[in-house]
């Protein structure tokens, strides 16, 4: 309507015009079409930042933010002006969307999906010519547990029953614990389930999250937009990241001494964008911790399957809680995962879930509300995040294939991770921890006095101005680490390892000239 009022009243202004054009003396001023220019133009200053949610204004998203919006600029001027810099490509490494830099989608996946979307494909005898035996059966299975068959139509706002049943079958063959399907709640990615736990949990400013630094600007954005307050507690970066008990103790007692309640403690396990993979004791402590104090534990698993070392495992907090003997009576535990990260990499399809555990009935009906607003998630994230988690068998048709896409993609990972680890460290003030998992590299910047000087004269945080500078001159897009918090005084970026393997010798060798050129300019 409002699109319908504004068409309208710039089309009477069009013929106000005329008219005044063909009656010199009618008084412009006071014709119809004036006065509905002036209300739209009055409307539209009536909502300024001045007006505006300011929670709205608190909330930022490093990961797309004035460095990434530069770079777009640049690949159109690129685009228009070939030659216009000096490079000829811009390369992302800001953010984690493995198939926009060339990684292929897993066949098995896919074939089921097109299967799911287009019925009428089982029905034809080409069919078993092109698609596995497996995936045909697998799509009969998912479109039987549809109703309808129907995968344009709104599902059940947890979403489909048999794909939450398939979850929690995987979940528990993952575990070795049972999971029960009414706990999961399936999403468009993981980022809505962070919101929706945020909502219920944030009641004022004085509610507070305990969540790492650094940590993925969605935490820090969510806990603005509903209103909390961000109580931060330090990774240690001289133990690869480490996160002891001690700092989260300590913070809480700050908290609570501001008059903070603090609600509930974020864990990003692999870490994002730190990389590291926390050791089983660890976890157990971090367990205790929340039992203890009576804290919720939300836990950010969406890296699962991205492991590079060997001396590293990924344990769900579900999975660690269960051994010491917590049931629903000891812990509340909210985990998600993600369709868009590990080996399949299907950001676009926005398929997620969250597994919602020790909650009373009356607060999961709350849940299930304010799930049931947004009506639901999409059917092809769902149909995703149900393959996810229970993707083929030994002795299925597609098993080998799908090994072979899976193995292949992970040991890539994790030859350019290892790759620009190095590359990292071989330049002159610059430490980097090495990336156990996830799809991230966070060096840190030891920057000379004069460039911090030179950032503070352009009103710029030095490592935003080491990023700007890198990518004026190289075309490779980072995160400036003030994005996702740091220890003061100390500057980072964050680099993705997800560029394909054959482009990863051309990022280190356009960083390696780019940094020893700005160290030079800037020597102190």
């Amino acid at each position: 309507m409002r699109r319908f009022a504004a068409d309208r009243a710039k089309r009477l202004l069009f013929r106000s015009l005329f008219s005044s054009a063909a009656t010199p003396s009618a008084p412009f001023s006071s014709s119809p079409a004036a006065a509905a220019a002036a209300a739209i133009d009055s409307a539209a200053r009536s909502v300024t930042v001045d007006t505006i949610n300011p929670k709205v204004l608190k909330c930022e998203y490093a990961v797309r933010g004035e460095i990434v919006s530069h770079a777009q600029r640049l690949q159109l001027e690129l685009q228009t002006k070939p030659g216009s810099h000096p490079f000829e490509e811009i390369l992302y490494c800001n953010i984690g969307n493995p198939q926009s830099l060339g990684q292929q989608p897993v066949t098995f996946f896919r074939e089921v999906l097109a299967l799911c979307d287009h019925p009428s494909l089982l029905d034809q005898s080409e069919t078993h010519a092109l698609f596995s035996a497996d995936a045909v059966e697998r799509a009969w299975k998912i479109l039987d547990a549809i109703p309808g068959r129907a995968t344009g139509a709104y599902s059940h706002s947890q979403g489909i029953k048999g794909l939450r049943d398939a979850i929690a079958a995987g979940i528990a063959e993952r575990d070795g614990f049972p999971a029960n399907p009414d706990d999961i709640f399936l999403t468009d990615g993981a980022s809505p389930a962070v919101h929706t736990m945020m909502q219920l949990l944030i009641r004022s400013e004085k509610d507070g999250i305990l969540c790492p630094i650094p940590q993925y600007p969605l935490y820090s954005a969510s806990i603005a937009l509903h209103g909390g307050s961000l109580v931060p507690y330090y990774l240690d970066e001289s133990t690869g990241w480490g996160l002891e008990i001690s700092e989260l103790k300590k913070q809480l007692e700050d908290a609570r001494s501001k008059g903070i309640t603090v609600r509930a403690l974020v864990v990003i396990n692999p870490g994002n964008p730190t990389g590291q993979v926390l050791a089983e004791e660890n976890q157990k402590d971090i367990v205790d911790f929340c039992k203890n104090e009576g804290l919720v534990l939300l836990a950010d698993e969406v890296y699962q399957e991205n492991i590079y070392v060997e001396d590293k495992k990924f344990n769900s907090f579900k999975k660690i809680a269960r051994s010491m003997g917590y049931d629903d009576a000891h812990l509340s535990l909210v985990s998600f995962q993600s369709v868009s990260k590990g080996y399949y990499g299907e950001c676009g399809k926005r398929g997620g879930y969250m597994e919602v555990t020790g909650f009373n009935a009356e607060v999961r009906e709350q849940i299930y509300k304010v799930a049931s607003v947004n009506l639901c998630s999409n059917i092809s994230g769902q149909i995703l995040a149900s393959l996810v988690m229970n993707p083929p068998k030994v002795g299925d048709e597609s098993y080998e294939s799908f090994d072979a896409e899976k193995s292949g993609i992970l040991s890539s990972l994790a030859r350019r991770a290892k790759a620009l680890e190095d590359a990292f460290n071989s330049l002159e003030g610059v430490t980097c921890n090495k990336a156990e998992g996830a799809m991230y590299l966070f060096p840190c910047l030891h920057l000379p006095s004069k460039a911090i000087e030179a950032a503070k004269a352009v009103d710029a945080v030095p490592d935003a101005f080491y990023a700007r500078r890198l990518l004026d001159a190289t075309g490779i897009v980072v995160v400036p680490g003030s994005g996702f918090g740091q220890v003061p005084g100390t500057w980072h970026i964050r680099c993705t390892i997800l560029p394909q393997e054959d482009k990863i010798p051309d990022i280190i060798s356009r960083l390696g000239a780019f940094h020893e050129s700005f160290m030079e300019e800037f020597c102190d």
